[in-house]
């Protein structure tokens, strides 16, 4: 029962119930205390020492009813007659000699599996299926396409091969019982499909999660299906929970330096190097400041979404931070990011600026009447857009005094490389005053450049 805990706990990784190994311990031990004769109260026992949010309690309850459901082997019922009797039970005296393997042959020389069908003991059976899942590894499938190599592990794992001789033995000596071994084999047949069918679910879940997370990670977001935008705006979440968890830690280890060992032993010298005063390394960290404009005008209007995603993260793990949003003009959207959720605030941001003409030389006149005071030599300024102005004047000299007032220029890109400088792409004109040029035409694109900024603070 260790294992089966064991994969159980893999499962319930699966669909995303966060199981540290301290945590697997304290559930052993609950189950140890209330034991498996009540499922009931093991299932409570589990949710308590494993769910850690509502969401977490309830993909655990699904979980754990699938993993403790094991498939029934198929009862053929007997065919009854007119009357409504069973004709089995009217022929059971007249067809003894079927249920006998047949001459010179007792039941104690057919194998083991032929001897439990031919029973048609059903715990029996279950308790085999379950053994042989365990011997089969049936908790490594992965995908839909390797159901039949586990269904035949299994299987042979029952003692198929063994219950072919007793077959071949039985349809010379004996048609009939041959035909009603024949009838539980396919019976166990289907019952074996369904066990890796339930394993395929428990365990193949997250991995199948992982491969299409990783297709949308790196398909470009300007080419998302329709049907996949809420896919990649759950990733896009991903993306930025991580980049809290990573980046917006408490500090005092930073505040409080790194011990400096050569100074502690001399300050400890006159108490035999006994270290009661401490030393500590300081390096002096500027205080991050972000400034991010976002473009929203038509052309980019199917990433816009994703990009104002991963600007409303870095509210949460960088403290200072101003945000701005421009087609054919610009405003700032920094308190709409803070104080509402990012469908809300993504949805008034469109509504006031989004979807129209882009005219970058327009938005960045208004940028520097209105904001270049938020500028400091401590300052890290994003550009998210692809900077087409559609032919009209570019205003790369406001660029170049902003990129001259912040500490650095960043301008992530949705379009591909190629694409820069053709048509009414302004790219490598705005690229010459930029400290950081970078492609982020899909989500890992994008994840890597922003954790490569707000990493520089750190």
């Amino acid at each position: 029962m260790r294992e089966n805990l064991h994969r159980f706990f893999r499962a319930a990784r699966g669909v995303g119930v966060h199981v540290s190994p301290a945590e697997s311990i304290d559930a052993m031990r609950a189950v140890k205390q209330v034991g498996f004769s009540d499922r009931a109260i093991l299932r409570d026992s589990l949710l308590l020492t494993l769910a850690k949010s509502q969401d977490e309690k309830l993909a655990l309850g699904d979980c754990f009813d699938l993993f403790f459901s094991q498939p029934e082997p198929r009862q053929d019922q007997p065919e009854t007659g007119d009357d409504g009797t069973s004709q089995e039970a009217d022929q059971q005296p007249s067809s003894s000699s079927a249920s006998e393997p047949g001459e010179g042959q007792s039941p104690q020389e057919l194998g083991p599996l032929a001897q439990m069908l031919l029973s048609q003991d059903r715990n029996a059976i279950a308790a085999a299926i379950a053994s042989a899942s365990g011997t089969a590894s049936l908790s490594d499938i992965r995908y839909s396409t390797q159901r039949g190599i586990f269904s035949s592990r299994i299987l042979d794992a029952m003692g198929l091969q063994r219950l072919r001789d007793d077959l071949d033995q039985l349809t010379a000596t004996n048609p009939a019982l041959a035909e009603r071994l024949r009838a539980a084999l396919d019976a166990l047949r289907e019952a074996v499909r369904d066990t890796v069918s339930q394993g395929l679910a428990l365990y193949a879940r997250e991995e199948a999660e992982n491969l299409r997370n990783e297709i949308l990670r790196n398909a470009p977001l300007a080419r998302i299906e329709r049907r996949q935008v809420a896919e990649m705006r759950a990733l896009i979440r991903q993306i930025a929970r991580r980049l809290r968890e990573r980046y917006s830690k408490p500090r005092k280890r930073q505040r409080r330096g790194h011990l400096d060992v050569r100074r502690t032993l001399r300050r400890n010298a006159a108490w035999g190097g006994v270290p009661f005063l401490t030393a500590w390394k300081r390096k002096h960290r500027d205080r991050p400041k972000i400034v991010a404009l976002c473009d929203v005008s038509g052309s980019v209007a199917q990433v816009s979404d994703f990009f104002l995603l991963l600007i409303h993260s870095l509210h949460e793990v960088v403290d200072d931070v101003r945000s701005f949003a421009f087609s054919s003009h610009l405003i700032e959207v920094s308190e709409l990011l803070e104080k509402n959720s990012p469908e809300e605030a993504m949805s008034e941001i469109m509504s006031k600026v989004g979807f129209g003409s882009s005219d970058y030389g327009s938005s960045l006149v208004d940028f520097e009447k209105d904001f270049m005071s938020a500028l400091t030599p401590q300052t890290t300024v994003i550009v998210l857009g692809d900077a087409r102005s559609n032919n009209l004047d570019p205003r790369a000299d406001i660029l170049r005094r902003i990129s001259e007032r912040s500490k650095r220029l960043v301008w992530l890109n949705p379009e591909g490389r190629l694409a820069w400088g053709f048509g009414d792409s302004e790219m490598p004109r705005y690229a010459t005053f930029c400290s950081v040029v970078r492609q982020c035409a899909t989500a890992q694109q994008l994840e890597r450049a922003v954790s490569d900024i707000v990493a520089t603070y750190q």
